[in-house]
């Protein structure tokens, strides 16, 4: 399935970066790899990186919607989305579940999806806050995650329920996608 990337809003598709010579595109992309011409640019080699680097955090959000709308104005199934992405039918559902708690007005495009997937679980509030905080303080993933579980034990230890009891309600809550207990 080789191809190039799409046009972004006010850029320029990357079919189009060519040598006035030669017709063909000066990069494109195969299911194991991406081959450049030798002839290419360093401002072509950096053009390709951002769009990779836009595909690549912007994908999740993509199929997560794309299933969504094939579910919901199509009636087709999740057995159908896998066999055409190929990816299998958990991660597709982990993808619509994110995208169902976050409309695209809400999604911080400074974040990855898999930030957003840390706090899907959380009310609207508490999401709010903690995608702010990731933002503002520049947190990774691991470091979210870390963050949140630290503030839940600490909110356990203070509101005085006994941990064998707290720990057998946080162990029933577990991400789907990466079994993380929340």
């Amino acid at each position: 399935m080789a191809g190039t990337f799409g046009a972004e809003a006010g850029g320029t598709d990357l079919a189009d970066v060519r040598s006035p010579a030669q017709p063909s595109p000066r990069a494109r992309l195969t299911p194991v790899g991406w081959l450049a011409h030798v002839a290419l640019t360093h401002d072509e080699w950096h053009t390709f990186g951002t769009r990779l680097g836009v595909s690549s955090r912007s994908a999740s959000w993509w199929i997560g919607d794309w299933v969504r709308c094939g579910v919901g104005r199509y009636g087709e199934t999740y057995e159908r989305a896998a066999a055409i992405t190929g990816y299998d039918i958990q991660t597709l559902m982990n993808f619509v579940y994110v995208a169902n708690r976050f409309p695209i007005s809400r999604r911080r495009e400074k974040l990855s999806w898999s930030h957003h997937a840390e706090v899907a679980a959380l009310q609207e509030s508490a999401q709010e806050v903690w995608l702010d905080r990731a933002a503002t303080d520049g947190l990774s993933v691991r470091s979210l995650r870390e963050h949140i579980r630290r503030e839940r034990a600490a909110a356990m230890e203070g509101s005085g329920s006994d941990a064998p009891r707290s720990r057998a309600r946080v162990t029933l809550l577990r991400c789907p996608r990466c079994g993380y207990v929340l």
